[in-house]
């Protein structure tokens, strides 16, 4: 039990290797601790203890130095830290790249659930309660912040298109719209994966703003443009279907439900409505799966106010919002596609 309680040692110690870039110095190969302080300008013994903290949970490993090496305490050998497979994820350069998603956890994400009892003790997001205002205006009045979001989400999202466009026949449709698309990532993987569908990624102004720019450097504007705008007001209509990930999870449900209802004013009759997220277990037991559901729905309560729904939450939202939920097809991964049709 100490252990579990105590784990945000290793969230801490994590963070603090990500946000140094300490993968990224080792990507060329070993390096000491003072060496590796001396490019981060920190404390080389107080570095070589995290890094060695690091080492036991497969993070880095520790090789011995001559003994004529010494550290900058007690004269002791100075070690090389090398990389595992594990710690690579924490380059920035790699496709399996956490690492933003790492800084966004312990830069935003920490603070908000240091303050759980809040959100307990309210049922209101601890989030707002930390930062004076809720996560969407924080990061639009944050540009550093909301670019790292912004990556953080392109990562995990690489990571999940392919499993989502394998699970789905998206040849059926000629053109795609994505709700909330951030910069495009999950749009990119199924017109590379369909080479006839063309897509609209919309979001936020501010966030369209870097995605044309990343779209123009992927050479899809042919295929894929980039519209701003609000989807609590209006979306793109025409598509044959439109794909909203991680989004509704974000809200409560009279605001999901406003969103529903924007999408379901924009469709065609014979359009689909696919939402990619975690469905809540009928069942939580010690699997995995079940972990990843109740800690997203607890990062939710604790970060926007939002939540995780189960399957029979989902339909009632759909139905409220005009929808008929049709089918929920698995994936590999954690997150699942909810396939719906105007009723």
């Amino acid at each position: 039990m100490l252990r579990l309680a105590s784990s945000f040692f290793i969230s801490n110690a994590i963070y603090v290797a990500a946000k140094l870039g300490i993968a990224d110095l080792l990507a060329q190969g070993p390096r000491t601790a003072t060496q590796l302080a001396q490019a981060t300008n920190t404390h080389a013994g107080a570095l070589r203890r995290v890094l060695r903290f690091l080492v036991n949970y497969g993070i880095f490993t520790e090789h011995e130095t001559p003994a004529s090496t010494t550290g900058p305490q007690h004269n002791s050998p100075d070690p090389l830290f090398s990389l595992t497979p594990l710690g690579a994820t924490l380059r920035a350069d790699v496709p399996a790249s956490v690492r933003a998603g790492v800084l966004l956890h312990g830069g935003l994400t920490q603070p908000a659930w240091n303050n759980l009892l809040y959100s307990v003790t309210t049922g209101e997001p601890a989030f707002n309660h930390v930062f004076g205002k809720n996560s969407f205006e924080y990061l639009a009045e944050n540009p550093d912040q909301a670019r790292n979001f912004d990556l953080a989400m392109s990562d995990f999202t690489t990571q999940l298109a392919v499993a989502v466009a394998a699970a789905y026949d998206f040849s059926q449709f000629t053109t795609v719209t994505d709700i909330g698309g951030g910069n495009g990532a999950l749009l990119t993987q199924l017109l590379n994966s369909y080479p006839k569908l063309r897509g609209i990624v919309f979001d936020q102004p501010q966030v369209i703003e870097r995605t044309t720019e990343r779209l123009h450097h992927l050479g899809l504007s042919d295929r894929l443009r980039a519209v701003a705008g609000d989807f609590f007001e209006s979306i793109p209509e025409g598509s044959d279907a439109y794909t909203i990930k991680h989004v509704i999870h974000d809200w409560t449900d009279e605001q999901a439900r406003a969103i529903l209802q924007t999408c379901r004013r924009a469709m065609r009759p014979d359009a689909k409505l696919l939402i990619i997220e975690g469905v809540y277990p009928p069942h939580i037991d010690q699997s995995e799966a079940s972990r990843s559901s109740v800690g997203s729905d607890v990062n939710m309560l604790v970060c926007t106010g939002g939540r995780t729904r189960t399957e029979h939450e989902f339909q009632s939202l759909l139905a409220s919002a005009g929808f008929r939920l049709t089918r929920i097809i698995p994936t590999p991964t954690r997150i699942a596609i909810i396939e719906s049709s105007p009723a």
